[in-house]
């Protein structure tokens, strides 16, 4: 499955992790999902430290892998 986000003024980072996180736990139950994309368009680069945001929803368990991209680098 792919997520598809774009930043905005009035997204902070912080909203968008708890976004994330809220979306990562839908997809975990729907029983075809093995593999989730969030993919955050970040024109304006507007989220305060990117990288850590993906490191930190990014994993692997059991039920799902989960890669967070946030974009352009």
């Amino acid at each position: 499955m792919v997520e598809i986000k774009m930043t905005r003024p009035s997204l902070t980072t912080k909203q968008l992790g708890e976004q994330l996180i809220v979306d990562v736990a839908k997809y975990k139950q729907h029983p075809m999902c093995r593999s989730l994309y969030c993919v955050v368009y970040d024109p304006a680069g507007r989220t305060s430290n990117p990288r850590s945001v993906e490191n930190d929803l990014s994993g692997d368990n059991e039920k799902m892998t989960v890669r967070v991209m946030i974009v352009p680098r």
